[in-house]
């Protein structure tokens, strides 16, 4: 069997890539590291437990990834600090998992020669105008805009130079927002879904007009598992699903799906620094590597979505008091 160390997969992603690799590649003998901050959550690799090894630590001790990573042979770099309003409100967990963390991977990866996959943001590369036709390739320059998504920009270089200079065996995914099960309440989509189920009403920055594209996470995941089986070492593959809203538009179509009526949210003051809009051009990796998402419209992932939230209160009601407690701390 092929042993793969998943790191942050106690995470939303990381989670569901685990969940989704254990089902359709049963060649994967998987084994987990994960910190278990405020975002990873145990419970949600309940379901697969027991066919995977699980071990609490931090990317950042290197004498921990030395040992881990010599005793596998393929590494798919999930963890990491992800949500921007936190990185606005303390960067400093964001640099020590971000950075310092990919860097003891990297150092682990080189020493005993193993296969990375590095998952990152489109983030890294700013942000486009509302009315523009561009779209993020593998080739736009980055340009970060928080603390967030710098600290993801100086990871993925990382990768690169250690690519280049040490001719590590390594990739690199970005890919844009992802929603769908195990989805941390602090996140837009899943904010308003439990905001809703609980009888609050969803709440909306500024005017609601940042364009977001939105691809759910098993066709994240499947886009990553191809890049492991058939990637080019070295390259960059950009995930997206092609399906741009903004924000105020995926709240009505939200709040159809859940049945409330469509002005039924309150705005909240704008997080600084808002990036306008995110969109990728996914050509590359629909092309050489057949990728196409399984969930061809936003509308069909969102109905998934909301099912799976409205089946599994036990896990995020846990969450919610906490969550909403720190907005109400930020204003928002």
């Amino acid at each position: 069997m092929t042993r793969m160390l998943v790191t942050g997969a106690a995470g939303f992603i990381g989670a569901n890539f685990v969940i989704q690799t254990l089902a359709k590649h049963p060649e994967y003998d998987i084994t987990v590291v994960d910190a278990l901050t405020y975002a990873g959550n145990k419970d949600n690799l309940k379901t697969v437990a027991e066919k995977i090894q699980f071990v609490e630590g931090d990317i950042a001790d290197m004498d921990l990834m030395d040992k881990l990573i010599a005793g596998t042979d393929i590494v798919v770099h999930f963890a990491a600090e992800s949500h921007v309003d936190n990185s606005l409100d303390d960067p400093s967990p964001f640099i020590k998992s971000n950075i310092l963390g990919t860097f003891a991977i990297l150092e682990a990866v080189r020493k005993h020669e193993k296969r990375l996959h590095h998952i990152s943001t489109d983030e890294v590369f700013g942000d486009l105008e509302l009315d523009s036709p561009d779209k993020f390739r593998e080739d736009t320059p980055y340009d970060p805009s928080s603390p967030y998504s710098a600290s993801k920009a100086s990871s993925d270089m990382l990768v690169r130079a250690w690519q280049r200079s040490f001719g590590i065996q390594a990739t690199i995914s970005n890919c844009a927002n992802n929603y769908g099960p195990y989805h941390h309440v602090e996140k837009f989509l899943p904010r308003q879904i439990t905001n809703i189920l609980t009888g609050q009403r969803p709440k909306l920055y500024g005017a609601g007009v940042n364009v977001r594209e939105w691809t759910h996470v098993d066709d994240h995941n499947a886009a990553v598992l191809l890049i492991l089986n058939k990637g080019r070492i070295g390259e960059t593959y950009l995930i997206g699903s092609g399906e741009e809203r903004q924000n105020k538009d995926i709240l009505t179509e939200l709040l159809e799906v859940m049945g409330q009526p469509a002005d039924a949210y309150d705005f909240v003051p704008d997080r600084p620094g808002h990036d306008l809009r995110y969109a990728i051009d996914s050509t590359k990796i629909r092309d050489e590597l057949g990728w196409t998402p399984k969930y061809t419209t936003l509308r069909e992932g969102l109905d998934a979505t909301v099912e799976w939230f409205k089946a599994n209160e036990w896990w995020w009601k846990p969450q919610k008091d906490a969550t909403e407690a720190r907005y109400t701390k930020l204003g928002r």
